[in-house]
């Protein structure tokens, strides 16, 4: 039987560790309302969230004489002026930046760095609420690293084939509320032509709007319809439908890292064989999070040598269980799926990059089937590929050398 290899797909990361990226808010305010002080004043930040409509406009504060402020009599500092307003009640919402090594930046609602002297006004205000944000994401800088080598556990039995319909969940748009002449329009008759043009504006905007959600509707019903006819009744016979069906699912799932895979068909269908481009060593997280007791910031502690290798050789197994579990469930035809693995690195003998295979599996139906898809938190994925065919060279704290995976002729 041939393959060709022809048919690639990069999955997206649905998760990304990225601790540099600013996002974490506080929500020290009101959405979509924020303070933003500085040497020019104290501006108000108003506007919809989601609509990116805002507005700007400088406060009115109480001239007042502060110790130590840079602007002299008359004028307040921004710390002074924050200080007066959170002590007031006011509120606004803050963005922390967490660093590498755990460091906090902090910043206006709009983006505005905080000085030094904001900075230990919203810390003496708002420690609490600070602590407990950088506490929950602690947990979910743990928790991410935990699931990389955890994602064998929401691989699906191979009898969930077939495809739920989803429904279409945007409204319909409301029909507009007539707008009912008063007895002075009745004396006025202009007044009252305006208010029935008005009425027949609004109602044949209602008219163009239904008809686009009308349209969207039938044309997501449609797709609908149409996967579930393809992974119903195409994906038993029909190459094209099967590789559209294993494309989509291997898009839906919550890939912790960006992998490319190539796959292709045999000849009968029966046979898949997939080749995947694993993440390299060096993109595996080489700390976790802790959180000081009575500080307002992160720690982060190094991995060992040993406990990142390990987290490795657990993750790109699981990559290898979860293609499987796409394959088996989603592809009722196929009876025996070879899935190799391999990653780019550095060649010593040219100084080139080249493909390096870390491990190459050959498994049946009947074997997959064996696993009990009730128990995966009590899987090792590791100890699973071993059970099947498979080609590999690896130390028992997961370090790879070079294989030959198998042919694919």
């Amino acid at each position: 039987m041939g393959f060709r290899f022809q048919r690639r797909i990069t999955l997206a990361p649905g998760i990304r560790l990225n601790l540099s990226k600013r996002g974490l808010g506080l929500s020290v305010g009101p959405r979509g309302a924020s303070l933003s002080v500085g040497p020019s004043g104290v501006h108000g930040h108003a506007g919809i969230p989601g609509t990116g409509l805002a507005y700007r406009q400088k406060l009115k504060t109480r001239n007042r004489r502060v110790s130590g402020s840079s602007g002299g009599a008359g004028r307040s500092s921004p710390a002074a002026t924050l200080d007066a307003l959170l002590t007031q009640g006011k509120t606004l919402p803050v963005q922390l930046e967490v660093g590498p090594q755990g460091g906090i930046r902090y910043f206006h609602g709009d983006g505005t760095p905080m000085s030094e002297g904001e900075v230990r006004v919203l810390r003496r205000h708002a420690r609490q609420s600070l602590r407990e944000q950088l506490e929950r994401h602690c947990q979910r800088l743990n928790e991410d690293l935990y699931r990389l080598g955890r994602l064998h556990e929401e691989t699906p039995h191979p009898d969930m084939n077939g495809y739920t319909t989803r429904d279409f969940e945007e409204p319909p748009p409301q029909p507009p509320q007539p707008q009912q002449p008063a007895w002075w329009h009745l004396l006025w008759p202009p007044a009252k032509r305006r208010l029935e043009e008005e009425n027949r504006r609004r109602q044949a905007a209602f008219d163009e709007a239904y008809r686009a959600w009308e349209w969207c509707k039938a044309e997501h019903d449609a797709a609908e319809f149409a996967r579930h006819q393809r992974e119903s009744d195409g994906v038993r016979h029909d190459p094209d439908a099967m590789e559209q069906t294993l494309r989509e699912r291997l898009e839906e799932i919550d890939w912790p890292r960006e992998t490319a895979i190539d796959f292709d068909l045999g000849s009968d269908v029966s046979t898949i064989a997939v080749d995947i481009d694993l993440p390299g060593v060096d993109e595996m997280p080489d700390r976790y999070w802790t959180m000081p007791a009575k500080q307002v910031k992160l720690t982060s502690r190094k991995l060992s040598d040993t406990r990142q290798s390990e987290l490795y050789r657990d993750h790109v197994h699981g990559i290898a269980f979860r293609v499987l579990g796409a394959v088996f469930a989603r592809l009722p035809a196929v009876q025996e799926a070879r899935i190799s693995g391999y990653r780019q690195i550095t060649d010593p003998a040219t100084g080139g990059e080249r493909d390096q295979y870390l491990f190459s599996v050959k498994v049946a139906r009947k074997q997959w089937d064996r696993i009990h898809f009730d128990q995966l938190e009590q899987v090792d994925p590791v100890a699973a590929m071993e059970a099947f065919t498979l080609r590999r060279d690896m130390t028992k704290t997961g370090i790879f050398r070079d294989i030959e995976p198998f042919k694919l002729v």
